[in-house]
């Protein structure tokens, strides 16, 4: 039976961050089917960060609780540089990372990701055994990825986060979905991410076709029904799960997750 894996981002840029909070939210959501935790860097009242002391200690309580995927995200609109943004990767347990394709519109606020910064980035991942989870917003952020790969080494799997919803970017449509999707090379995984996601159908629909990662949580939506904002991450992922058991499939644990994307063991890289 197929396995799709469950991603989770479940802190809200701006909001303030309660790790005793957060972990217990994480638990019951890997309990109900998520296999992965996605965190940026924050400081406690929820403000981007090069300092990494408080992100470690919330993965810390997180893991005290479950042997959750760790991710962490060298991303978000700051004005932080490339090296300052890839220090979350300094942390011994990240076992996957954020890898941005390039430069977009992100709102209002222009996101910068230069071929250096993309360079840099994906030589600090492979380095280190952490597999990259590729950023792309839109369909020339994949040949932008393609291009780093010929010019250095790329830890394989290759997988992609196909991203929708961001005012400036890729919109959430059917055609959007299938332009976007048909540039994904072959030998890739790919996933989907539905910023300001405001019902079920897109993310079924990128299930059906054969996503192999989907990432919910508060950072890209509360939505649970119509008229109706989650207050727990776990009631998003229990949803989640609902559809997708509806559809003949199962959602991945987190060592089903390892497997399905090749990740080194944590006491390999220790």
């Amino acid at each position: 039976m197929r396995k799709v894996i469950i991603s989770l981002a479940p802190v809200q840029a701006g909001t303030s961050v309660d790790a005793i909070k957060l972990a217990e939210d994480v638990e019951k959501s890997v309990q109900l089917g998520a296999a992965m935790c996605h965190l940026h860097c924050r400081k406690p009242d929820g403000s981007l960060t090069p300092d990494i002391s408080y992100m470690v200690e919330c993965f810390e309580e997180i893991l005290k609780r479950t042997d959750v995927v760790v991710q962490a995200s060298t991303g978000g609109v700051s004005d932080m540089n490339i090296q300052e943004r890839c220090n979350p990767l300094d942390y011994a347990k990240v076992e996957s990372a954020s890898l941005n394709g390039g430069t977009t519109n992100l709102g209002e606020a222009v996101y910068i990701n230069s071929f250096e910064d993309i360079r840099y980035c994906a030589d600090a991942v492979y380095k280190r055994g952490i597999l990259p989870e590729t950023e792309v917003f839109d369909i020339g952020m994949i040949h932008n990825m393609e291009i780093v790969k010929r010019e250095q080494p790329f830890a394989e799997p290759m997988l992609f986060n196909l991203v929708f919803g961001h005012k400036g970017g890729m919109q959430p449509t059917s055609e959007m979905f299938t332009a976007f999707r048909s540039f994904v090379p072959k030998d890739a995984l790919w996933g989907v991410t539905h910023f300001g996601r405001d019902n079920w159908t897109f993310l079924a629909m990128a299930v059906a076709m054969g996503a192999t990662v989907v990432r919910v949580g508060f950072e890209d939506s509360a939505y649970l029904a119509e008229g109706e904002s989650a207050q727990y991450n776990w009631q998003i992922v229990e949803k989640l799960v609902t559809l997708i058991r509806a559809m003949g499939l199962e959602p991945a644990t987190p060592d089903e997750a390892r497997e399905i994307l090749k990740l080194k063991k944590r006491e390999d890289r220790l």
